[in-house]
Parts: C-alpha cells; structure tokens; sequence
C-alpha cells in the first residue's frame, strides 16, 4: 500500500498539481457567478426557504450540502478521468499538446481578469424544484453542467494539468481535489450560515481582487506549462523533497 502511494501521489506532478487544484477550486466559488448566489443553492438542496435556513438543524443542511457536493463532483471528476485517459493515450505528442494547453490556460487566465467579458457567461438551471434531500444529488449535477461555462477557466486549468499527468486515476484526483476546494465553502456555510454570511459580505466587497489573484494564477500555471518550467519544478521536487520520504500508509 506505501509503495502504491508513494509512486501514484509523489513520483508525479501531482505534489504540485494538488495545491494549484485546491486553490482553483475555492477560487471558483469565490467567482461572481456562484458565491452570490449561496442561500439558494442551501434552499434548493434542504428544500427550505430563505428564512428557514437561518433556523434550520446543522444535520439536515449538511446533508444537503454533502449531497449536492456530490453531484457536482461526479460531473468534473468525469472531466479529469476523460483528459487523464486522453493524455494516456496521446503520451508520444505530449510536449506539444501540453505548449497548446498552457497557451488556452494562459488565455483562461485573462479571462477570469475580465479581460474578455463574453467569455464569462454561465449557463445555469434556474427553473429546479426546491424539493429537499432526496434531489440533492441530482440538482449538484445539473448545477455542475450549467457553471461548467462560468468557472471554465479554473476548471480548464485542472483539465489541462489532468491531461499533463497521462493517467486517468490522477486526472480524476486532480478533479476530485478541485470539487473539495470548491464544495468545502458549502460544507462551511451549511455548519455556520449565519456567520458565513458575514463572511459572503466581505467577499463580495474584495471579489475583483480574488478573481484577479486567480486570473494571475492560471497565467502563472500556463507559463510553467508552456515554457518546460512545469516539469522542471517537478524534478526538482522530486529530487530535493520527496527523496527518503516513507510514507507511513
């Protein structure tokens, strides 16, 4: 079991890829098209309205929110296992391929700055039924399909470091590390709502600087990608941290 770890979660990019999805993924919550819009994904999933989330039990909208996450999930994690298995299969042309996705990642990257306004257009469900627990899953599926348009710079990067990694099992960690990122302001929400408001407020009061952090991050990622500087990272990590660890697992 220590030897499978060791080979699928250090031998690879992923060291470095993990933190960069983890990072994407909160930053797309944080995006202008789905923090605002928090107490009526709590309402759709719980199958509560708005004044009954403040008074509602922790379980019922934790479950709900749990639930939802799933959903959501399912749909990018299918993205990560279908670019990984394509970068499986296309090994001999990866260099080539990864200089073209880096390139549309740093173009991803101006995007989330704002700088092409059209792109960032979000496909949503509007009209879902508000009927609790049991639809949870399904509506995190739909809702998942319909941001896909609005967080698809975040979610573009992931897919491009998911295809760098040439295997669908860590393409599908990478994009199961981004759904964390992403749900874990949910799970956070559905513990304490009306802090977390609070906490929205303040957000909504900064999101241009969080999307330009982001925006700057997928560049960043991009240019590592296109230049080599990627793998060289990768070795260097591999060489200087991750030689003699043993993993207790």
């Amino acid at each position: 079991m220590g030897t499978w770890f060791q080979e699928t979660a250090l031998n690879g990019s992923l060291v470095l890829a993990v933190p960069v999805a983890l990072v994407a993924g909160l930053v797309s919550f944080f995006s202008p098209c789905v923090v605002p819009l928090l107490p009526g994904y709590l309402s759709y999933t719980t199958g509560l309205s708005g004044a009954d989330l403040e008074s509602a039990r922790r379980g019922r909208m934790l479950a709900g929110s749990l639930l939802f996450i799933g959903g959501f999930s399912f749909v990018f994690i299918s993205y990560g296992l279908t670019f990984g298995a394509v970068g499986s299969w296309l090994h001999e042309y990866q260099r080539p391929i990864t200089v073209v996705l880096g390139s549309f990642t740093i173009l991803l990257g101006v995007v989330f700055l704002g700088a092409v306004p059209w792109m960032q257009r979000d496909w949503r469900f509007h009209r879902v039924p508000a009927v609790g627990l049991a639809a949870a899953p399904m509506l995190g599926v739909l809702f998942g399909l319909g941001w896909t348009p609005c967080i698809g710079p975040t979610l573009g990067a992931i897919n491009a470091l998911a295809y760098n990694e040439a295997s669908a099992g860590r393409g599908a960690l990478l994009s199961l590390i981004f759904s964390f990122g992403l749900g874990l302001p949910f799970v956070i929400a559905a513990i304490a709502y009306r802090r977390t408001l609070g906490a929205i407020g303040w957000v909504r009061r900064h999101q241009a600087w969080i999307t330009r952090i982001g925006g700057l991050m997928l560049i960043v990622v991009g240019l590592l990608l296109v230049t080599g500087w990627w793998d060289v990272l990768v070795d260097e990590l591999r060489s200087s941290v991750i030689v003699g660890f043993t993993p207790s697992v």
